[in-house]
């Protein structure tokens, strides 16, 4: 760095430079503990792994005013409970979820009609309660699980025209 004009300097100072230090460090890497080598790991209550999953909190919270519940179920459950069955046909396309994921999930499970059939509104009520709550993680698993890969491959509007005739095929029973 230079001086400035009124500091006094040596004349027969000699000009430093940059050099290097006499020991150079190892090269980083990025090794951490929580590092995932290879593929997410597959198996029972380790979910289905995609991007940005908690944005699909906002959109289902979004369909509250647009549920058609029967006595006796609540919103958190049917939000919770198709939660799952959104993020899971989200990652079968590697993709973050978007509305069209959750109205699939809500449609096959006839949440987005007031005319559900009743043999479908009695499963979901079984399997639908208390999911809501937190601790239910593993019953919130049980119904993601329950619907077909090939339905979750369908378009939205391919869901809703197979609805509500079709609607067991689209569950898989």
């Amino acid at each position: 760095m230079a001086a400035p004009d009124f500091v006094p300097t040596p004349v027969l100072d000699t000009a430093r430079s940059y050099s290097s230090p006499d020991v150079v460090p190892a090269a980083w890497w990025p090794g951490r503990p929580g590092d995932i080598s290879g593929f997410q790991p597959e198996g029972e209550c380790l979910g289905y792994q995609g991007p940005d999953q908690g944005f699909a909190l906002k959109i289902a919270n979004g369909f509250a005013d647009r549920l058609h519940l029967q006595p006796g179920e609540h919103a958190t459950d049917a939000i919770r409970g198709c939660f799952g069955v959104a993020l899971r046909r989200a990652s079968l396309f590697s993709r973050a979820p978007v509305v069209h994921d959750l109205t699939v999930a809500f449609t096959i499970w006839g949440f987005l009609t007031a005319n559900a059939p009743a043999a479908l509104v009695d499963a979901r009520r079984v399997l639908f309660v208390g999911v809501g709550h937190g601790h239910h993680y593993t019953e919130a698993r049980a119904i993601a699980d329950l619907v077909p890969e090939a339905t979750l491959r369908l378009t939205p509007a391919e869901v809703t025209a197979k609805f509500p005739s079709a609607w067991r095929e689209l569950l898989g029973v």
